[in-house]
């Protein structure tokens, strides 16, 4: 055990240049692999807005694994782990965590019959919204958040994936996916009692009703390939209490890529209802919310155009 707590030290020392990710394999043997990652990134932010402005440094780290069951079944898992560097040793007064779980989820491979797992993962509209979330920092900012629906990292996550349509058909891929409910605490009226309505109640923005999405992508080949995604979700009693956007929140999102040559190029098109949230700075003006319990709201409507262009060294 002292054995591979050093092995595992001299490889993450190994792995991480500032500013970059970077990956090793610390194990492959009798069909089990695991492979360490992680980056360390020393970030400034020049920002009008005080609570934005100044140090963002952070360090990232993950495993990767998997296990040859049989012939034709893998296991498989990752987890991903942030430390927040900015903050002091003995804490401070920010809202926001020091250190987070990013990703952690666990699944089984069935080779051409396809994947499934279940954990904190990527939600399927980021499939395409990945293609133009290319830059060191920001991309993909319009629309996609992390515990925001299915736009990014989210928990409850059951996910099926499939390459190459069963393998009859090379580089056409697609997945399916269901979110269950991630709720806030219980309103009676405009009284709020405090009981939590799930083992994780959350912020109203960071909540979701039961919600089901669905991507595909081709390769085309000659580096060129097309996607779209789509997800709907029922909203919480909260959301709809506090905002009169509806029951449902939607999004539906198509995108475009080129990666050959060295050149990049990727263009997406979202377009989200009840579901993208915005601060507001005078939240008087939220209709519902007199007691100005809410620093913002979601929008009823957006439509997002995300564009990138890169040449690769």
């Amino acid at each position: 055990m002292k054995k591979f707590a050093v092995a595992v030290t001299a490889v993450a020392g190994a792995v991480m240049a500032a500013g970059m990710a970077n990956a090793a394999e610390i194990y492959n043997k009798d069909g089990n692999k695991l492979d360490l990652y992680g980056k360390v990134d020393g970030l400034h932010y020049f920002s009008s807005n005080k609570n934005k402005d100044g140090d963002q440094s952070y360090m990232r780290l993950g495993f990767k694994g998997e296990t040859q069951i049989n012939e034709q079944v893998t296991g498989y898992g990752q987890w991903e782990y942030q430390i927040n560097t900015n903050r002091p040793e003995d804490g401070d007064t920010s809202n926001s965590p020091q250190s987070y779980t990013r990703l952690a989820f666990a699944g089984l491979s069935f080779g051409n019959a396809g994947s499934i797992d279940y954990g904190r993962n990527y939600g399927v509209l980021y499939d395409i919204g990945a293609w133009t979330d290319m830059l060191p920092e920001f991309g993909n900012d319009s629309y996609e958040n992390s515990d925001n629906f299915m736009t990014g990292r989210a928990n409850g996550l059951l996910t099926y994936r499939n390459n190459g349509f069963f393998g009859l058909v090379d580089g056409l891929n697609f997945a399916l996916q269901y979110q269950g409910k991630n709720d806030g605490n219980n309103w009676k009226g405009d009284t709020w009692d405090g009981t939590p309505l799930s083992n994780n109640s959350r912020k109203i923005a960071g909540q979701n009703g039961d919600g089901f999405g669905l991507s595909a992508t081709y390769d085309a080949g000659m580096g060129i390939s097309a996607g779209a995604a789509y997800t709907n979700s029922n909203r919480t009693s909260e959301q709809k209490y506090r905002d009169d956007g509806g029951n449902k929140a939607e999004a539906w999102t198509a995108g475009l890529k080129y990666d050959a040559n060295d050149v990049y190029l990727a263009a997406n098109y979202t377009q989200t209802r009840n579901m993208t949230w915005f601060n507001i700075a005078d939240n008087s003006r939220i209709g519902q919310d007199n007691q100005k319990d809410y620093d913002g709201d979601f929008a009823h409507k957006t439509d997002n155009w995300e564009i990138v262009a890169q040449y690769q060294f």
